[in-house]
């Protein structure tokens, strides 16, 4: 048998849900299994490698971020399970399942990984909203575990975009679309200290 995610039909599922039902669910289900994963070894990455002012608060703003999306990945994970499917949480999934790039900042100021997590939030955010959307008429229980997690990541992209925010509103990354752009923009505009 090879390995790795399959689409076959499941032997069982959830009663109420078709078969084929439950493979589409699990199908969008596995896409967020790879994002959330993703996204916990980004953030990880992130609490590692920022310097300079503010880093403290930020080190330790990140971890709780850690900890939540590692959770959506086993909810996740244990949801693909129930529909009947295998989940896939092995790096190679995740290289699969990718639409985005890696990650591109490494050890950089608060500033500079707070304006690219922000366009990575706004990416994961983008595609949550866009499986809750494709799931709402197939199994609602799915699209309320999905609007929980958004909800969640939601408010952490807000935490991000406070440290961002000038008291007019603007983000030190606006108009920016890579990380690396949100970087070098939002450190021209941070205050000297």
């Amino acid at each position: 048998m090879a390995a790795g995610y399959t689409s076959r039909m499941t032997e069982f599922t959830i009663p109420g849900l078709s078969e084929k039902t439950a493979n589409e669910v699990a199908d969008i289900l596995q896409k967020q299994l790879s994002t959330y994963n993703d996204l916990h070894l980004t953030l990880k990455h992130v609490h590692w490698n920022v310097v300079g002012p503010n880093f403290i608060g930020v080190h330790e703003m990140i971890d709780p971020q850690v900890e939540k999306v590692r959770a959506y990945a086993d909810e996740s994970a244990e949801r693909i399970a129930t529909l009947g499917k295998s989940p896939q949480g092995t790096p190679g999934a995740i290289i699969k399942d990718r639409t985005w790039d890696d990650y591109s900042v490494g050890r950089d100021t608060v500033q500079a990984h707070l304006a690219a997590l922000d366009l990575v939030y706004t990416g994961v955010i983008e595609d949550i909203r866009k499986a809750i959307h494709r799931v709402g008429d197939l199994d609602s229980v799915t699209e309320n575990i999905l609007e929980e997690h958004a909800a969640e990541l939601e408010k952490f992209q807000w935490f991000v975009r406070a440290h961002l925010e000038n008291a007019g509103g603007q983000l030190a990354n606006e108009g920016a679309r890579t990380e690396r752009a949100a970087a070098t923009k939002a450190k021209k505009k941070a205050p000297v200290k």
